[in-house]
């Protein structure tokens, strides 16, 4: 079974000198703390620009650093695209698709995200798909099938649980006051297992990511729920003391399954 994993996505948060610091605070803690690192996998996604200057911090692997989104093109004629070649060569070994927000604010559609999957796949570089639903879906009672649709078309051919995983994140429970309550939670992780189950080969290698408002105070509470492999977690990863609280309250939660 991989581990569970603790990624943080700093968004478009930070500047030069204040990612280098926390991931600094992140990295020396990870490095001291065993009780944080043990079962544990860790990854942080910075903005672009800062990637290369944190992976020259990375003296060994500790944390995965990630991209927040990738070309479905090679290097060429693509103004203001970043492409895998580029994200691998500043240090980045993984890269965050279809994210809400890329769906939302720049009208990615699940094709867009397949292709890029796919060309992350061929530059071998981990991939976490993003999925989700908006609280009028939910309220339409439409969440199962709009998350079922996302999966199986945001996935590229040949997709494997050793490579990629699916990160759940309700728009609904981000940054709105409202919360996924651990039944919410486990009804639709369960379904997003039996989802892969039935259409990809080893899909029990593939973890199924929460990302909606996870905090210290509820992580326990979380990862204790069945088929939840890790956390994407937004906010609370710009701070270092919540995004390893998160990381120790998740290692309790783990022993509750």
């Amino acid at each position: 079974m991989r581990p569970f994993l603790i990624a943080g996505n700093w968004k478009m948060n930070g500047s030069m000198k204040s990612c280098q610091e926390l991931a600094t605070s992140i990295l020396s803690s990870l490095n001291s703390d065993s009780e944080s690192v043990r079962g544990n996998e860790y990854l942080i996604s910075p903005p672009f620009l800062y990637i290369d200057a944190i992976s020259r911090q990375i003296e060994k692997d500790v944390v995965i650093l990630a991209g927040k989104d990738c070309s479905a093109s090679d290097n060429g004629a693509h103004t203001g695209d970043i492409s895998c070649e580029m994200l691998k060569d500043v240090g980045a070994k993984s890269v965050i698709l279809g994210h809400s927000e890329r769906r939302q604010n720049h009208g990615e559609t699940s094709q867009d995200v397949a292709k890029k999957a796919e060309k992350a796949a061929q530059a071998k570089m981990a991939v976490i798909i993003c999925v989700c639903e908006t609280l009028e879906e939910r309220e339409a009672g439409e969440e199962f099938e709009i998350v079922r649709s996302q999966i199986l078309t945001s996935l590229p051919s040949g997709a494997t649980g050793q490579d990629i995983d699916i990160a759940y994140e309700p728009v609904w429970a981000i940054g709105t006051g409202k919360t996924a309550s651990a039944e919410d939670v486990e009804a639709m992780h369960d379904f997003i297992r039996n989802i892969l189950n039935e259409n990809l080969d080893k899909a029990d290698e593939m973890r199924i990511l929460y990302g909606g408002s996870v905090k210290p105070e509820n992580a326990k509470e979380l990862a204790a729920v069945s088929n939840v492999g890790g956390f994407l977690i937004g906010g609370a990863s710009l701070k270092a003391e919540s995004f390893l609280e998160i990381g120790r309250e998740a290692l309790l939660g783990q022993k509750d399954k």
